[in-house]
C-alpha cells in the first residue's frame, strides 16, 4: 500500500468498456478487495461493437462481454456490477450521461472512484475520454442535493466522493505495490476471451507493472493520478 494512503471502505471503478479496468487498474482493485474494500464496477457500455467477427450480432456480443466482465471482476474480488448499456463507440459528454453516473454514485456511495484519465495527452479513443469526463462530472453532481433532484427520493441522498484515482494517466503521483495481486490481473484479463487473442498482450502488461515497480524498489506497481476533492 502507498505510504500514508487510507483505504476506502467502498470504491467504484467507472469506465467505458469491459476489460478497460482490467488493463488499467485491476491489480490495485484486487489489492483493495483483498484488504476488505467493497468494490463496484460501473460500465458505461457493454462493448457491443468490440469484435472483428462479421457474423457477431451486437446484442449477443453485449451478453458475452458482460459475462466476461463479471467473471473477470469476481477473480479480482469485485462485489457488484452496474451496466449502463450505452452504445459502444457512441459515448458523448451529456447531461443524460452525467445523470446516469450521478445516480450510480448516489446508490453505491463510494469513498473513492477509479476512472480513466480524461486529461491524458493523445488519448485517441473517444469513449475513454468521455468515460473519464463523465465520471468526474458525475462525482461533482452526486455531492450536491440540487443536482438531479428527481433522484433524491425513497431514502436516496446526495453523496460526496472525496478521492479519485485516475488510471492510464501520463502524470501519476501515487503508486501501489501490486506484487501480490499481479497474477489476479493477468487471470482477469484472460477472462476476456473474446478480446484477448494475443498472449503477448499479457506479457506486456506484466512487464509494464514490473518496470513501474522497479522504479520504487517493488516487484510490481500500478500508478495513478490521485485527486483529493475534500
Amino acid at each position: 500500500m502507498a505510504e500514508g494512503f487510507e483505504l476506502p471502505k467502498r470504491a467504484m471503478a467507472i469506465f467505458a468498456h469491459p476489460d478497460d479496468a482490467e488493463f488499467g487498474c485491476s491489480a490495485t482493485v484486487a489489492l483493495f478487495a483483498s484488504l476488505g474494500v467493497h468494490v463496484t464496477y460501473c460500465l458505461l457500455t457493454s462493448g457491443n461493437k468490440g469484435t472483428h467477427d462479421p457474423k457477431m450480432a451486437p446484442d449477443e456480443l453485449e451478453r458475452i462481454r458482460e459475462k466476461e466482465q463479471r467473471d473477470a471482476g469476481r477473480i479480482l474480488g469485485v462485489r457488484e456490477f452496474v451496466f449502463l448499456r450505452h452504445g459502444d463507440g457512441e459515448l458523448e459528454v451529456s447531461m443524460d450521461m452525467r445523470a446516469d453516473v450521478c445516480l450510480a454514485i448516489r446508490k453505491n456511495k463510494p469513498d473513492l472512484v477509479f476512472t480513466q484519465d480524461p486529461w491524458r495527452p493523445y488519448q485517441i479513443h473517444p469513449d475513454h475520454r468521455v468515460a473519464g469526463w463523465s465520471a468526474m462530472d458525475g462525482v461533482i453532481a452526486a455531492r450536491d442535493h440540487l443536482f438531479f433532484t428527481e433522484q433524491l427520493h425513497r431514502g436516496l441522498k446526495h453523496h460526496r466522493v472525496p478521492r479519485v484515482l485516475l488510471f492510464g494517466t501520463a502524470e501519476p503521483n501515487i503508486w501501489f505495490d501490486v506484487g501480490s495481486t499481479l497474477d489476479k490481473k493477468i487471470a482477469a484479463l484472460k477472462a476476456h476471451v473474446s478480446q484477448i487473442r494475443n498472449p503477448g498482450v499479457l506479457d506486456r502488461m506484466q512487464n509494464a507493472a514490473r518496470t513501474t515497480g522497479q522504479a520504487w524498489g517493488l516487484e510490481a506497481a500500478e500508478g495513478f493520478r490521485l485527486l483529493e476533492l475534500g
